[in-house]
């Protein structure tokens, strides 16, 4: 693993000569948030050694280096997940990388499902814990001690420092924003209403298939992290029976533009 890391890295600074402090990965829907960016260097996934492919829809697939005002960012448009046929540490190895390619602080975006009632389809939660229900972890193996300890500390796997800047630079913005435990599952499939009142029934208040294995490997380097969510769709009997991953799309595309301006934001004053 830190030798497939290393020749990635090498490759990337090689190309772009580029040391990033954020990283930001997007989900799905949130992808136009390059828009943002001033944009210096572009790589296509298929064009980085060792990198995989993302295969779903919504997700474009390039890595983008620019800035956000004065702060240097590295934004994956596209992620893996672990539905596609990749183990974790493919899912989780573009953090390894960014953080080798200089980052401190990552901010990991996507979509979920909603349980906590407060939420309605379009609502943005700010992530402040989760719950690992995913059928592999990514730190299951050899652990090389130059990425991090064998035992993580995951007490506060979302900065709480961060999470306050957001809340005030949404309450700024009057952008409405909730807080919540967001739930990993592998998916393909949209849960059936009985694993949706599981979610709620532990403890979390949205659910959806990616993100914790990369917030995993996150605290593992040592990053600073935030996550944040769109509720896509709400797992309740009035809406289940609807969803599709069009509507996903449809429902993170409309709250893309709140989503953006708060990231942009949290990224430029923090």
């Amino acid at each position: 693993m830190w030798e497939k890391v290393q020749e990635t890295v090498d490759f990337i600074k090689d190309k772009t000569n580029f040391n990033p402090e954020y990283g930001v990965i997007l989900g799905s829907g949130l992808g136009s948030f390059t828009d943002d960016i001033q944009i210096q260097f572009t790589l296509k996934y298929a064009d980085i050694p060792n990198f995989p492919i993302s295969t779903v829809e919504g997700h474009k697939g390039a890595l983008v280096f620019g800035t956000i005002n004065s702060k240097k960012v590295v934004a994956m448009q596209g992620r893996f997940h672990y539905y596609e046929g990749y183990d974790m540490k493919q899912v989780t190895f573009p953090v390894r990388v960014m953080k080798m390619l200089g980052i401190s602080k990552l901010i990991v975006s996507n979509a979920a499902g909603g349980v906590n009632p407060d939420y309605k389809v379009g609502s943005i939660v700010l992530i402040k814990d989760h719950i690992n229900m995913m059928p592999e972890h990514p730190l299951r193996g050899h652990n090389e001690p130059k990425f991090g300890p064998r035992f993580v500390n995951m007490s506060e796997p979302y900065s709480r420092k961060m999470i306050s800047k957001a809340k005030q630079i949404a309450t700024e913005l009057e952008i409405p924003v909730k807080d919540g435990v967001y739930l990993a599952l592998q998916g393909p499939t949209f849960e059936t209403l009985a694993e949706y009142r599981m979610v709620k029934a532990i403890g979390a208040d949205c659910v959806g298939m990616s993100t914790v294995p990369e917030v995993i490997v996150a605290r593992n380097l040592e990053l600073e992290t935030f996550g944040i969510s769109v509720i896509t769709d709400m797992g309740d009997e009035a809406s289940i029976d609807t969803i599709t991953h069009n509507e996903v799309l449809e429902a993170a595309n409309a709250a893309e533009p709140k989503v953006r301006q708060l990231i942009k934001e949290l990224i430029t004053q923090y």
